[in-house]
């Protein structure tokens, strides 16, 4: 690293932004760079430090959520690892790679400048190739404020990799009609963000005697109204109110009818019958063949949560089908005392495609009125709109195409912005073995093992994947593989040279179920 006397604090290869599990891979990855990773806070963990409650747990089994070369001490333990469990995990594997000596803590960054010798000045521009990440020289320098001082240092960078992830700290929020907004309401609003930096006692204080709304059905949500149900256990306790708008699926556990969750869509002959990025004319009129198959699997699913879980009695039975949700992965894991508390009257539920705030609480379009000391909001985040804003134009135009998607090659390479590199963007099953495996393929092409296709072909790449997405999912926004992302593993694998089928025989390889272990850079040698 070398560090000038100019404005230019230091000059560095590689450059990290955030240290959630996305950024420490990135690190571990990328050691031999000794990269800089700027994290804002003074942790990290991402969304398992800043976004969690205390009951928010692992959504999949731990066996399915673990790095490739450190495995969990207990990985055969069924039980779902809690939100602590899971930072623990992450801090142990971030001190036995020796990772946080990279990390500067308490270091946000507020702006970056292209300084490479790409000149993209127009947004139709398209370079036939794309180049090396690391060309000699800088490409980007990063501003950044610690917390113990309002000076601006800057950095630069030859090849800078954005871990910021799509959630933490811009909340999406909801907009309403002049004079109805939360400025009408005399109690209490807070996003699921706010409501996560409460420690345990003032969370409960917060809801405990209170009439609370929760805005959402989707994980946050849900452990939302359960940890308002435990505050307000008892005579003098009060119902929390589920205002919903848009209703998923919601799964008990990873057994359906008896049989483990993995063989109806983690198996390579599950996901055969799924459409996949540029499959063949063969592929595609099978898929087509087997399309009654393919609905058959979601009913399947779904008559089992329909006689598992009271869906019908409480109104929350979606219109559309299961296999929607999971290809958009927005399949939640229920507490297990969810519908044990609405049983008992402590969550209630409203349906209402609009609504805003009065002086009391809330109003629906259907002129109904629903009083609240409490409102939270979990609404979701804003991730794209953080990194538009992060980012200098023409690139921020870039991030997200006409569709509301961002056009990632591999789901890690914008093919029209050099030398940057995107990791956490991109969502399936688990996000931390589909973030490992993308920072794998990044360090091996950042050593120039491998070259990456022209532009115009990771375009193409990249356009097809989200035609797929639109064609499975009506919530395709969110670029989620989940139904082809062992598809999607062995197109990196090969791009890397390493063989695509990872188990010991066909049998395996047809019927069992993919994970971070299959993946481990030993097999290779």
């Amino acid at each position: 690293m070398a560090c000038e006397k100019n404005h230019i604090q230091c000059s560095n290869k590689v450059g990290i932004i955030g240290a959630g599990i996305s950024g420490i891979a990135a690190a571990k990855q990328l050691r031999h760079y000794s990269p800089l990773v700027f994290e804002a806070t003074d942790s990290i963990g991402g969304v398992w430090k800043h976004c969690s409650f205390s009951s928010t747990k692992l959504q999949t089994p731990r066996c399915d959520y673990e790095f490739s070369d450190y495995p969990w001490s207990e990985r055969d333990n069924a039980s779902f690892p809690s939100h602590v469990q899971v930072l623990e995990y992450l801090y142990n594997y971030a001190t036995h790679f020796d990772v946080l000596k990279y990390v500067k803590f308490n270091t946000k960054v507020v702006e970056i400048r292209y300084v490479g010798g790409r000149k993209t000045t127009q947004l139709d521009l398209k370079p036939e190739e794309y180049g090396s990440l690391l060309n000699g020289y800088p490409a980007w320098e990063v501003a950044v404020e610690t917390s113990q001082s309002t000076k601006v240092e800057w950095y630069a960078f030859e090849f800078l990799v954005v871990c910021i992830g799509k959630y933490g700290d811009l909340p999406r929020m909801p907009v309403f009609p002049p004079r109805r907004g939360e400025e009408e309401f005399l109690g209490k609003v807070l996003h699921a963000m706010d409501y996560a930096k409460l420690d345990e006692d003032a969370a409960h204080e917060l809801l405990k005697g209170k009439k609370v709304a929760v805005v959402g059905y989707k994980k946050s949500a849900i452990d939302l109204a359960v940890e308002c149900a435990a505050a307000n256990q008892g005579p003098e306790g009060q119902p929390c109110t589920m205002v919903i708008r848009t209703l998923h699926w919601t799964v008990p556990s990873y057994s359906i009818w008896g049989l483990p969750f993995f063989l109806f869509f983690s198996t390579r002959s599950s996901q055969f019958l799924h459409e996949r990025p540029h499959q063949t004319m063969f592929k595609t009129i099978l898929c087509l063949l087997l399309s009654p198959m393919r609905r058959g699997i979601s009913k399947f699913i779904e008559s089992y949560l329909a006689w598992k879980l009271p869906l019908v009695k409480y109104g929350l039975k979606p219109d559309h089908p299961f296999v929607e949700d999971y290809a958009s992965c927005q399949m939640a894991i229920l507490p297990d005392n969810f519908f044990e508390e609405a049983d008992k009257g402590n969550i209630l539920f409203k349906r209402a495609s609009k609504w805003w705030f009065w002086s009391r609480g809330i109003e629906f379009e259907d002129k109904t009125k629903l009083e609240a000391d409490v409102v939270l909001l979990a609404t979701g985040y804003d991730g794209k709109k953080k990194l538009q804003d992060l980012l200098p134009e023409p690139f921020s135009s870039l991030v997200v195409d006409s569709s509301g998607i961002m056009p990632l090659y591999r789901g890690t390479i914008h093919p029209l912005i050099p030398s940057m590199a995107f990791v956490g963007y991109i969502e399936s099953v688990s996000n931390l073995h589909t973030a490992e495996l993308r920072c794998i393929w990044l360090a091996r092409l950042a050593d120039e093992k491998f070259k990456l296709p022209s532009v115009e072909k990771m375009l193409e790449q990249t356009n097809e994947e989200i035609q797929v997405m639109k064609r499975t999912t009506r919530f395709y926004k969110r670029h989620c593989i989940s139904t082809y992302s062992i598809n999607h593993s062995d197109d990196i694998c090969e791009e890397m040279g390493w063989d695509s089928w990872r188990k010991k025989n066909w049998f395996s390889e047809a019927f069992s179920a993919y994970n971070s272990q299959d993946y481990e850079e030993k097999k290779e040698n």
